[in-house]
This record gives structure tokens, C-alpha cells and sequence, in this order.
């Protein structure tokens, strides 16, 4: 039979101190803690002069009030020595709040409470000197204190989360509002004061020029993308939108196309800072042409490299209108012979050559070309030879090619 191995029990150095002793260790710090505390402030306050003073509602100074109240509940605890010391959290996560209020770091707080536990330990050594505690169990008591630290930290920590959350939270209205002022069409008045006012709340200088951005969700969870300091982004959107300032400043172009990967949408038209609204209404026109299917899916497209779809897209009942008139001598022929003659019209007038280069357009022989041709004369007449005309039909035609119902040129047909 294997024998167990003998458990190891590690005995606590200040358990083993008398407790006499500890009770006028106890009683001498306990004395010595509001002069403690104060001397403790006063040095934060030397090393860090920027530290503002919070009063609370008595007017004593909170950070004094939470020193003093930390020595004398880690002080207590060393004479019950029952689990760990706790102070009370509000005071320590009121620190951490204000801080996080502020836009600071924890750096400075947390450099602080080390310098107070430094302070601290200093005066318990001349104390446990005076009622002559073993070293061991001084050492102990250092350790103790920077686990007591610890503790401190983590309520600041919370605090610090609590109000930099809430900062973000306000961030993110201010910013909401600026967007909704920004891409109103009803702020042509006087924005300036306006817009000026709300974008110094949120920290965004005001540009020459913008873009404005629409767009769909990879998933209903998606996270926000990236897109970089500057940018606004309201994700609360059904199509989150977004304002570029600058779209055209070096590097932009390219952290958006990395920030948006995955993502699909369009960028509107870069536009002065006061007409927002109209690259908006692009935007949204450029997505409900990808929706249906018109232009390119899966991707963020940027207006301005499809600026002939959308100018012959977008007003479709006009153009509709347009068509019924300008095509109405193809009514009479079949749909197929229809669609090949009105193929053929559009090459001939986007090339204006001759039958060879209509031919080599289209892919078909250029003898079928002279043939389309001169049924072309014979429907119109003398209204292909008139610019005006000759500029409406290429712009119908060319439409129904977006649309896809004409064939893209180099086709056999």
C-alpha cells in the first residue's frame, strides 16, 4: 500500500505574531491614519498637480476620504485577519469614473495608489519597529498591501469601464445628430453655426468636401467595419451610413477598400460639406440599382466609376417615355429581328464608321450589316442623319444595354 504524501501546511508569518502585539500595532496605526492620509495626499498632489480636487457633500476632499477610509480597513483587517480586506467600492470607482469621464488613462491613477501603498508601507515599518514585529511577518504585511492594491485597481477598473462606455454612448448620439443634420436636405438656410457646434462635440473638423456612404449588411450581427479615424458611421440604419470627409485625400480611397472588405454598398459623389444630401441620394440610387442586379453585388462601389449607369438608370419612367417614341418604328418588327436592328443602330452610332467597323463591333459578317443598315434607313429615314435624334435614340439604346436587354457589343448575333 502506497503511502499518501503528508500535506504541507504553510503557516502564515503574522498569524504567529501575539496578539498583543497586534492589537498595539493596530491601535498606533489606527491613530496615525488621518495624518497618514493626509501626508499621503499631499504627496499625490506634489508628484501630480494636475489631479483636480473633488469635494464631497460634507467639502472634504473625496480622495482624502477614500485613503483614510482604505488605511483603516486594511488596518482592522490585520487584527481579525478574516478573509480579505474589502473598502468600500464607491469611493474607488468614483476615481476610475472620473478618469474615464475625462478621456484619460488608468496610468496615472494606478501610478498613484502604488505611491500610496509605498507611503503606507513606510509608516507601518516604523511602527512594527516600535512594537517590534518580526520581519518575516513585516514582509508579509507588504505583500498584503499590494494584494489590498489590487483589489483598489479593479474597482477604479470598473468605474473606468462604466464611464467610458458611457462616453462612447454619448459619442455615438452627438455623432448621430451631427449625421442627421449634416445629411438633411432641409439645412441649406444657415448650417454653419449649426453644423460647427455639433461637430466640435464630437471632435470632427469640418472638411471642404465629402462622400457619403450606404451600406448592406454582410449579416444582421455584422460588426462595424473599420473605416478609421474621421469617418462618421452610424450603424442604427437599416443601411448603415457613413460621411467621408475628404474622400480624396491621399490614402483614403485605399483604407476604405480594406475597411469595407466583406461589405457591399456605394459611395456616393464627392460634394462641398453643405450639399451631403445629394451624395446621399446617389448612394442609395447606386444600391437599389445593385439590388436589382443593374450594377455590380458584393462589393462597395464608388459612384463616380458608374456615372452612365446611374445618369440613364435612374430616371427610368423618362427614359421609358423616351424609348416608346424614339423606337416606336421597331414596333412592327419581331422581338428578335427588333433587338438585332436596335443592336445594330447602337453600333453604328457609337462608331459612326462604316459597314467593315459595325460588323467588327457586333461580330456578325459585315454583308448582315448592310442589310440591318438599310432597313435602319428605311424605318427612320432621314431622322438618323438628325443630331438631335440621332442623340436620343443612342441614349435610350444604350440604357436598354445597361438593362440588359441588348446584347454587349463583340457578341456573335
Amino acid at each position: 500500500m502506497t503511502a499518501r504524501p503528508a500535506t504541507v501546511t504553510v503557516r502564515s508569518a503574522w498569524s504567529e505574531v501575539p496578539p498583543s502585539q497586534v492589537r498595539r500595532f493596530t491601535a498606533l496605526a489606527m491613530a496615525e491614519a488621518p495624518a497618514l492620509a493626509e501626508e499621503i495626499l499631499r504627496e499625490i498632489r506634489r508628484e501630480y498637480p494636475q489631479l483636480p480636487v473633488v469635494l464631497d457633500d460634507s467639502g472634504e476632499p473625496m480622495a482624502l476620504v477614500g485613503i483614510r477610509r482604505a488605511i483603516e480597513v486594511f488596518v482592522q483587517h490585520l487584527e481579525s485577519a478574516e478573509g480579505r480586506p474589502r473598502v468600500h467600492p464607491e469611493v474607488f470607482q468614483e476615481f476610475g469614473r472620473g478618469e474615464g469621464l475625462e478621456g484619460r488613462s488608468l496610468d496615472a491613477l494606478q501610478a498613484i495608489y502604488r505611491l500610496g501603498v509605498r507611503l503606507a508601507w513606510r509608516r507601518f515599518a516604523e511602527i512594527g519597529q516600535r512594537v517590534d514585529i518580526p520581519p518575516p511577518a513585516m514582509y508579509e504585511l507588504v505583500d498584503a498591501g499590494y494584494e489590498y492594491l489590487d483589489g483598489l485597481v479593479d474597482q477604479s477598473l470598473r468605474g473606468y469601464a462604466e464611464a467610458a462606455a458611457r462616453r462612447a454612448g454619448e459619442r455615438l448620439r452627438l455623432q448621430r445628430r451631427l449625421m442627421e443634420l449634416l445629411l438633411s436636405s432641409h439645412h441649406r438656410g444657415d448650417p454653419a453655426d449649426a453644423l460647427a457646434e455639433r461637430a466640435a462635440r464630437v471632435g470632427w473638423p469640418l472638411p471642404e468636401k465629402v462622400a457619403v456612404g450606404v451600406l448592406l449588411r454582410p449579416a444582421r450581427e455584422a460588426v462595424a467595419p473599420a473605416v478609421g479615424q474621421g469617418v462618421l458611421l452610424d450603424m442604427e440604419y437599416e443601411r448603415p451610413h457613413m460621411v467621408v470627409p475628404e474622400p480624396d485625400a491621399a490614402g483614403r480611397p485605399e483604407l476604405l477598400d480594406r475597411a469595407l472588405s466583406g461589405w457591399s454598398g456605394a459611395i456616393g459623389p464627392p460634394v462641398p460639406l453643405a450639399d451631403a444630401a445629394k451624395s446621399l441620394r446617389w448612394a442609395e440610387t447606386a444600391v437599389g440599382l445593385m439590388e436589382r442586379g443593374l450594377l455590380p453585388g458584393g462589393e462597395v462601389l464608388h459612384c463616380t466609376e458608374h456615372t452612365q449607369a446611374l445618369v440613364l438608370l435612374q430616371p427610368e419612367e423618362l427614359i421609358d417615355d423616351l424609348a416608346l417614341r424614339c423606337l416606336a418604328p421597331l414596333a412592327e418588327c419581331g422581338p428578335t429581328h427588333a433587338r438585332r436592328l436596335a443592336e445594330t443602330l447602337l453600333a453604328w452610332l457609337e462608331t459612326r464608321g462604316g459597314a467593315p467597323e459595325v460588323a467588327a463591333r457586333l461580330g456578325v459578317h459585315p454583308q448582315t450589316v448592310r442589310y440591318r443598315l438599310r432597313q435602319i434607313r428605311e424605318l427612320w429615314g432621314n431622322e438618323v442623319d438628325d443630331p438631335d435624334r440621332r442623340f436620343e435614340l443612342e441614349l435610350v439604346l444604350r440604357a436598354q444595354r445597361l438593362r440588359g436587354e441588348l446584347g454587349e457589343t463583340g457578341a456573335r448575333r
